[in-house]
C-alpha cells in the first residue's frame, strides 16, 4: 500500500527569500538541447497514440 503524501513545508525568513529569488531567475537552455528535448517528447507522445 502506498504511503500518504506529506504536506509541503512552508518556507519562512531567509529560506523563503532565497527561494523567491531563485524562482525569478530565468534559466537558459541551449537551443540544441531544447530541440532534442522536444523531439524526445514528441517521440514519447507518439508511443502513446493508439492506431
Amino acid at each position: 500500500m502506498a504511503r500518504p503524501i506529506r504536506e509541503t513545508p512552508i518556507l519562512y525568513g531567509e529560506a523563503a527569500k532565497r527561494f523567491e529569488e531563485r524562482m525569478k531567475v530565468k534559466r537558459h537552455e541551449d537551443p540544441e538541447k531544447k530541440k532534442r528535448r522536444l523531439a524526445d517528447y514528441a517521440a514519447a507522445l507518439q508511443m502513446l497514440v493508439k492506431d
